[in-house]
Order: structure tokens, then sequence, then C-alpha cells
């Protein structure tokens, strides 16, 4: 659990570190741009204090970037994700306000404090703060940064829909030649879905789905896994082999979920018919091929036995009355395992479609 929740501090905290990174870089060129503009037109460049301005743009973009990045980060997504985009675009419209006018008081008071020579709380420098609110130049300024929170907020979706650590690798191109990869892939199945969408009916099964996928999410991020598709009811999810094998991510993103949903349960039960969802899991370690496909829609593939593995893994789930078995090849990158786990053998097993039989634990 401790383990969960510092993978999620650390996820979110690189966000916002990489958000801040990016409007300093924005604020300072604003600051390049009209320093250019000014050398342009011939204006008295020596009147104007340019450590001042290039300090006060620095400030603008670190301050901006930590309160805006924190703010998109723990509460933005998080609406645009759970509530109706109409309520979420409005409580992001006046935040956003907020948020602009509380980075544009400090760092109008640190600019007019440094060229007025007065301090910060004088009556001189806040209405030259109150003077420069009120022109047309701040307006645009306000919507220029709206923009770079739009942009902001489309690239972090984009990422969402690639998985973390994907859509970079696909900007840059890693993937388009095809390449070899040792990953771990874990197909999670729902339990009698079969049953529970006849009893559902289609539209409240498809709600079903939805709640669940939306509540086991974080728990798969905050293990640093990468959903890899939705099949029906049935999750993919890959990790890089250092991360799943990082104090056994792989293992504990699992019992994270059933953790999750365990919470939840109240909810799923009134809306539901009594029901709570409840998955069971097959893991496998092995070599894949990696690499991008498609003309119209375009995407990342992984090819590999290891995929049928897992796949056979999880359907002797049921045969073997387990919630979740992984091969003998994981369990030995795993080893040794965090005390809250112990592996138990459940013997050699013969896998449908497979010619040599597979060493299988469960924990």
């Amino acid at each position: 659990m401790k383990s969960s929740v510092y993978n999620k501090l650390k996820s979110q905290a690189e966000k916002v570190a990489w958000i801040t990174f990016f409007w300093i870089l924005v604020s300072l060129s604003q600051f390049i741009q009209g320093y250019n503009i000014l050398i342009q037109f011939n204006c008295a460049i020596e009147d104007m204090n340019t450590m001042v301005y290039l300090t006060g743009s620095l400030i603008t973009g670190l301050v901006a970037g930590l309160i805006g990045g924190s703010s998109i980060v723990f509460f933005w997504e998080n609406w645009l994700r759970t509530k109706p985009y109409g309520r979420a675009l409005l409580n992001m419209a006046w935040s956003y306000t907020l948020i602009f006018l509380a980075v544009a008081v400090i760092s109008g008071l640190f600019f007019n404090s440094s060229q007025l020579g007065a301090s910060a709380f004088s009556m001189e420098v806040w209405q030259a703060l109150w003077t420069h609110f009120l022109t047309i130049e701040q307006f645009f300024i306000y919507l220029f940064w709206l923009s770079v929170v739009i942009i902001t907020l489309i690239a972090l979706s984009v990422n969402d829909k690639y998985g973390p650590g994907v859509f970079k690798s696909f900007i840059l191109g890693k993937y388009f030649h095809p390449k070899r990869e040792e990953r771990i892939f874990m197909f999670l199945d729902l339990r009698g879905s079969t049953t529970i969408a006849e009893k559902l009916g289609e539209a409240k099964y498809f709600n079903f789905l939805k709640d669940i996928f939306k509540d086991v999410t974080p728990a798969i991020l905050n293990s640093q896994g990468q959903i890899y598709q939705y099949v029906g009811d049935e999750i993919v999810i890959s990790w890089k082999t250092d991360s799943g094998t990082q104090n056994a991510n792989c293992i504990h993103c699992f019992f994270d979920i059933e953790k999750a949903l365990m919470e939840k349960s109240a909810y799923y039960q009134k809306n539901y018919h009594e029901i709570v969802p409840k998955f069971k899991a097959g893991l496998h370690f092995g070599a894949v091929m990696v690499g991008e496909i498609g003309l119209v829609k375009r995407d990342i593939v992984y090819s590999g036995d290891v995929l049928n593995t897992a796949a056979r893994i999880q359907s002797k789930c049921n045969e073997l009355g387990k919630d979740i078995i992984l091969s003998k090849y994981l369990l030995e990158k795993l080893e040794p395992l965090p005390k809250a786990f112990k592996s138990i053998a459940l013997g050699e097993m013969q896998l449908r479609g497979k010619q040599e039989s597979v060493m299988l634990y469960t924990v």
C-alpha cells in the first residue's frame, strides 16, 4: 500500500515538474519576444532593467507552473474524468481566473517593487499594479496563458490515451521500426461477466464496466503499469521489467485493484443489483516485438508468445480456484518477494495450445 501511495505521489510530482518546466520556457520565450520587439523598433532599451524583466518572467513561469500545474494534476484532470464536461469546464474557468490573478499579483508586485524601488506593500506599488490590470495587454496575456493551459490539458489527455511514457516514445519515433523488449503482462478478467451482463442488460452493463475501469485505473498507474488494451470486460496491463519487478509492483497492482473495488462495494451494490466486481489475473514475463502499426489509426502494438501465454495462464484461474496465477519465469524475476507476499506452487501445467508445460504459482 505504501508503495502505491509513493508511486502515485511520485507520478503526480513528475507531472507538476514537467508542466512547471514547460511553462517557465513559455514565460521565457515571452520575454525574449518582447525584448526583440523593443530592439526592432529602436525603443530605449537603456531605460529598461533587463534583469528585472528576465527575473520577473522566470518567477511568473515558476509560480504559474507550480500553482497551475498542481491544479491541473490534482483537480482538473479528475474533474474532466468524473464530472459532466460543462460543469468541469466551468470549474476550470473560474479556478484558472483565480490562479491567473494570483500569479499576476505576485509577479506584478515583484516587478513594480523593483522598478519603483519601493516596498511591495506600499500604496505606490499597488496603484501601479492596479493600473496595469486595467490594460488591454493584461487581457491578451490572460488569453495567451489560457491557450497554454488548453495545450497542456490536450497533451496530458493524449498521454493518458497512450499511457504514461508511451506517448513520449510515440512522438520521438522510438517504435517507428519494430524493436524487441522484455515486458511483464497481466491479463485481468472480470469474474462471472456473462451472468452479470445478462442480469444487468446491455446499457447498465456498459456503465458497470465504465465504473470499474475508472475505479481500477489509479491502482494500475500507481504501480507504474501501462494499460495496453481493453478487450470487452478484460484489461491487458503491461510493465517494463524494472517498473514491474520493483517492489513487486505487478503483484501489488492486482491486490490494490481488489482493495479499490472493495472500498466501492457499497456503490456497486446500490447501483448494480448487489453485484460487487471481482477479477482474476494471469501474469507472465518474456520478450515481445513492439512497434507502430496502422495507417488511418496508428497505434503501438505488442506481438509475441508472452501475451498468449499470459492469457492461457489467466484461463487457469477458474479451474484451479485462484484469483491470481503467475509463471515461474516471472516469479524468478520478482524474487525475493516482499514480506507481504508468499508464493505457493501449483505445479507444472499444460496450457491450451502450448507444447511445453509451465510451472505456475499463486500468491
